[in-house]
């Protein structure tokens, strides 16, 4: 456990952890993630090492305890990395020595942070240190005692996933998502090749929307008890589709046992307010900063 007492910063033991320290880090995430909302996978070893056991570390110690933490992937473009400060011990000028330690490691190289448990504190401290602010992401949470009714649009019909309908589900995902900015097209095989990879997709819950004719008009894609993707191809947007293959999910989920259901979205989509009036709700934000050396 982290000492909460009132000491000083000069008290604090900094060196590098490694894998031996996975629960020190784990203990450090869960207490952000209280206090900040954020990602919960975040607190997960996957996604924590993949973070924060980079190929460069730096923690701040006390009492035993993990009170900041920064890893930085350096030797790529750019640079990579991600920080922590427990709630207890912020105001004390530790998120600035770690961010000045992780631009020390990039060296040249532009240098991105990534936060999955966003924070107003350290939105403005990244902004006073001149990064920008590249990407923001709510998560969402839906407490699956309260199910949603969405009923099914006309002239459409919902069948689950499967893997000789791959093809049709990434076209699908091309036609739902070509029209969004910066949208670059992945390779057909390599897109359902993480799916498959992917131990919690669950192609059983996940839906493809076709119309009449059997053409295909929005998606759904469910990992763990995740809506991981939801794509309408854009004729026929505005027609409840989406709204349809949510609440679906949703059900289906319920019926498999889960008490939960998760999903992100980009801060400017508009399907956020969708998601919200089908019982979602806030649960933190996850961000990326993007500082350039030229």
């Amino acid at each position: 456990m982290v000492d909460r007492t009132d000491v000083g910063v000069d008290d604090l033991t900094w060196k590098e952890f490694g894998e031996d320290h996975l629960a020190a880090l784990t203990e450090l995430a869960e207490a952000c993630l209280a206090a900040d909302g954020g990602l919960p996978l975040f607190a997960r070893p996957p996604l924590l090492r993949a973070r924060l056991l980079q190929n460069r570390t730096l923690g701040a110690w006390h009492g035993g305890g993990l009170v900041a933490a920064v890893s930085v992937g350096a030797g790529r473009v750019p640079a990579t990395g991600t920080g922590l400060v427990h709630p207890d011990w912020r105001g004390r000028g530790l998120g600035s020595r770690l961010l000045s330690w992780a631009g020390e490691q990039a060296g040249d190289a532009d240098l991105l942070m990534t936060t999955e448990s966003w924070s107003l504190g350290g939105e403005k401290l990244f902004t006073a240190r001149g990064f920008a602010r590249i990407f923001l992401e709510w998560v969402l949470r839906h407490d699956l005692d309260a199910l949603p009714d969405a009923a099914q649009p006309d002239g459409i019909r919902t069948a689950p996933v499967t893997w000789a309908a791959g093809p049709e589900l990434f076209a699908t995902y091309r036609a739902s998502f070509a029209d969004r900015p910066g949208f670059v097209e992945p390779a057909a095989e390599e897109w359902l090749a993480e799916l498959r990879d992917d131990d919690g997709y669950r192609p059983e819950l996940s839906l493809i929307a076709r119309a009449t004719d059997g053409v295909p008009v929005g998606f759904l894609n469910v990992i763990d008890n995740w809506v991981d993707q939801v794509g309408v191809v854009p004729d026929w947007r505005g027609r409840r589709v989406g709204a349809y293959l949510v609440a679906t999910a949703l059900r289906s989920l319920s019926a498999d046992g889960a008490r939960e259901a998760w999903l992100c979205v980009n801060d400017d989509n508009p399907a956020a307010g969708l998601y919200r009036r089908l019982g979602f709700r806030d649960a933190g934000r996850r961000a990326r900063y993007l500082r350039r050396r030229s």
